[in-house]
């Protein structure tokens, strides 16, 4: 483990707490004052998780359908740290849990012929896609529509679960999560994404005003509340901070791509530019962590495997920034080339070598889709345990 323990966490810690000095939506206000860490007597918010942080990424979609009250309560029975939620809205302004607002291939409404006239194609992002949009649906009609799981061929067990639970709102998750927290006795983190910001603002549907107008009724503003605000917008961020004061992360893609609002405002910045110390400078201004994909931290060749690291662990923790890269899985077709086992893409396979080399970079945590893989490689690299390479 090139960096690590509680030492390391405790300078990142301090940068952070520097860092985010003075810079706006982190001063003291209503929001710090009335946030979920203050009402409980001193949480010290993200720098007190469990270092890596195992954060079930859209619950436990290694098991269950994604974005389910299944998989988020599967994801806490398992032990993830943090839960991630992806919102995206209705017509009517709700804010719902999906990876995408197209849901064709997330619930059952090809099989509601009732809906059938609302299939179409859009450019989302300038992409074009054709299918079914929660932005097309009033909640109501939502609420008739059933999940299911996304990538059969990869994770044929999940089908079993295919119309067990209704696509959930984020009100209904922050519920969730309260009543959790208080059977367990100790907060439940969520880790929450807005979805193609610049998109649905342009259709008079913009998330950050009405996800801060819940954050705040659920004492999820303040600068220790048990929740990070994510995107792959860095505006959404900015406009996030001005709203309230709880942690942020800016989400990085492949190197060579740029942020939507960056392509929308005429910005030529690449993901390549913000990992710069210059870009990574840039985000510490409004944001507190980076949720970068894994191939900037460990470059793959043309073969699948793993290159040497960059220094991009380095770069962000002098900057005070945390590190969240996304996304470890078990399967096979997921794996670098070198962790893959047998031929079947559907197989599991060195999972837990692969965790065990993603932490060794000394990132701070990881988005996984199995938490309890990610969990159990984590215990090695736990304050008061030896490094595995150690």
């Amino acid at each position: 483990m090139t960096q690590g323990g509680a030492a390391r966490r405790t300078v990142l810690g301090a940068a952070v707490v520097a860092a985010g000095a003075g810079i706006t939506g982190l001063a003291a206000g209503p929001a710090a004052a009335s946030g979920e860490g203050g009402a409980r007597g001193g949480d010290g918010g993200f720098r007190d998780l469990p270092y890596p942080t195992v954060i079930g990424h859209r619950g436990a979609s290694g098991y269950r359908p994604e974005h389910t009250l299944g998989s988020y309560q599967l994801a806490l029975d398992l032990g993830a740290d943090v839960i991630e939620q992806d919102l995206v809205p209705t017509r009517d302004g709700h804010l719902v849990c999906r990876h995408e607002n197209e849901i064709g291939g997330t619930t059952d409404v090809a099989d509601h012929p009732e809906f059938a006239s609302r299939r179409t194609t859009k450019s989302v992002d300038g992409v074009p896609v054709t299918g079914w949009f929660t932005e097309d649906f009033t909640l109501a009609e939502l609420k008739t529509l059933r999940a299911k799981e996304r990538i059969p061929a990869v994770r044929q067990r999940n089908t079993l679960y295919d119309g067990q639970w209704a696509v959930p709102t984020f009100e209904e998750v922050l519920r969730w999560a309260d009543r959790e927290g208080r059977r367990r006795g100790e907060r439940v983190w969520l880790h929450v994404e807005t979805k193609h910001p610049s998109y649905f603002r342009g259709l008079g549907l913009g998330l950050e005003e009405p996800l801060a107008r819940l954050l705040r009724r659920y004492r999820r503003d303040g600068r220790d509340a048990a929740v990070f605000l994510q995107s792959f917008e860095p505006s959404s961020i900015q406009r996030l901070s001005r709203l309230v004061s709880a942690p942020r992360v800016v989400l990085l893609s492949a190197a060579n791509t740029r942020p939507w609002d960056f392509e929308q405002a005429g910005d030529p910045r690449t993901v390549a530019d913000l990992v710069k110390p210059e870009g990574l400078k840039w985000i510490a201004g409004f944001a507190q962590g980076i949720g970068p994909t894994m191939d900037l931290i460990l470059p793959r060749d043309a073969a699948g495997r793993l290159g040497a690291p960059t220094t991009l662990v380095k770069d962000a923790h002098a900057r005070g920034l945390l590190l969240h890269p996304y996304t470890a899985r078990n399967e096979n077709s997921f794996l670098p080339a070198e962790y893959r086992r047998g031929t079947d893409p559907a197989a599991y396979g060195d999972a837990l070598g692969a965790f065990r080399t993603y932490f060794e970079q000394g990132i701070d945590g990881i988005f996984t889709d199995n938490p309890d893989t990610g969990l159990l490689a984590a215990e090695a690299f736990r304050p008061g345990r030896r490094p595995v390479n150690g």
